[in-house]
């Protein structure tokens, strides 16, 4: 693999202390990847009941997803600087228990404003858990089986896009969006308790903080790849964040219509999730094109879809497909271009993941207020495709 920058490695650890068997680990942190995600998830099928119970615009309702990211953006590289010595489960368990008292604000929350609170608490819990993903993965098996390991992570991923929006749409239908926070706090819970039972303890890197998340920073190619995934990320979720609002827009698709249209999604997400994890490790530049490929041109196929149901559901089906093979692609595109500082790597992909996610659902919201919905999905199938280009000029510092 060719170096990604002139400067001295710094090594997190000559030699990590790994746990051999540890694939009941993998599930565990698969589960409680998936309760966050789920809970970050979840606004965007109920952001016209929120706007209409707040007296507010579903563009600022929508604003609650920006809160959640924003926070991730700091959290994310910042676990690793604030708690350089704490063993890393300890430090998951803390931040699934802060989801849970999250979710459990915003049902209670009477103002607009308490929820946004509640999201910035549940922004840092993800945002924490997704930047030490790769590297407690890292210690639960062996290197070559680390791709397969974040592959079962990212089901979590996967499985949140299944479920977060349609059951969300479905509860909410039928008991208010309230109801649905109690239950995503419940079921948060319950992968917090098997977190602890399976979850053995995760050392800290023997060597990290500032110096290596700053020598990561000065490669050039870790900068112009990020920038690359910012652009694919704030594309997919500034349209994701208002789907149910494009899909609306769509004659002859009913409430129960969309929320299949919805699941059609997640299960494309994880049938490219699938695919990732068979591919990726030997075709890491083909999903480098492939992935934000198949996002940008499917944004843009939903986008001039309101006149027919089946090239709606055709377009969201292959959106689920790309967008599911991302965070596999990303991470091991990450991990190679930093195999030597991966919690740095790790918390420096997360922070920009969650800065994009921000940024699309801010322009997202602006542009559904000033220039419409099929406006909005323009620009951003255009941006996906504009980043994956960016991302694909680092091809040489990535292949073995």
């Amino acid at each position: 693999m060719t170096s990604t920058a002139s400067i001295p490695t710094v090594t997190e650890t000559s030699e990590p202390k790994r746990t051999r068997s540890g694939w009941a680990g993998v599930i565990a942190l698969m589960l409680a990847i998936f309760t966050l995600v789920t809970s970050e998830f979840l606004p965007a099928s109920l952001l016209p009941m929120m706007a209409d119970e707040f007296g507010i615009t579903e563009g600022v309702a929508g604003q609650v997803v920006t809160a959640t990211a924003i926070v991730g953006m700091i959290a994310g590289p910042g676990m690793a600087l604030l708690f350089p010595r704490l063993d890393r489960k300890r430090l998951l368990v803390i931040l699934l228990v802060l989801a849970v008292l999250s979710n459990l604000l915003t049902t209670v929350a009477p103002t607009y404003a308490l929820v946004v609170v509640a999201r910035l608490i549940l922004g840092a819990a993800i945002a924490g858990t997704w930047a030490m993903a790769l590297a407690i993965a890292s210690h639960l098996v062996e290197p070559k089986h680390l791709g397969r390991a974040m592959a079962i992570v990212n089901i979590g991923v996967a499985g949140a896009t299944v479920a977060a929006v349609p059951l969300g749409a479905l509860i909410s239908s039928t008991s208010g969006w309230r109801t649905v926070f109690y239950a995503i706090a419940a079921a948060t819970a319950v992968a917090l308790v098997v977190f602890i039972i399976a979850m053995p303890s995760i050392p800290a890197a023997a060597v990290g903080g500032l110096r290596n998340l700053l020598a990561a920073l000065r490669s050039r190619v870790m900068i112009v790849g990020l920038i690359g995934l910012a652009l694919i990320v704030a594309g997919h979720f500034g349209s994701y964040t208002f789907i149910r609002t494009g899909a609306e827009n769509v004659p002859g698709l009913s409430p129960a219509a969309i929320a299949l249209l919805l699941a059609v999604f997640g299960v494309g997400g994880i049938v490219g999730n699938i695919l990732a994890g068979l591919f990726v490790d030997r075709r890491l530049v083909a999903a480098m094109v492939a992935v934000p490929v198949v996002i940008g041109l499917s944004i843009l196929l939903f986008s001039v879809s309101t006149g027919s149901v089946a090239l709606a559901f055709i377009a969201v089906a292959l959106w689920g497909i790309g967008f599911g093979g991302n965070p596999t692609m990303s991470q091991t595109w990450i991990s190679r271009v930093e195999p030597n500082r991966i919690e740095a790597a790790g918390g420096l992909f997360v922070a920009t993941f969650q800065f994009a996610i921000a940024l699309g659902a801010a322009v997202g919201g602006l542009l559904l207020d000033t220039s419409g919905v099929q406006t909005m999905f323009l620009v951003f199938g255009i941006a996906v495709l504009a980043g994956g280009s960016l991302l694909v000029t680092t091809r040489r510092s990535v292949t073995r």
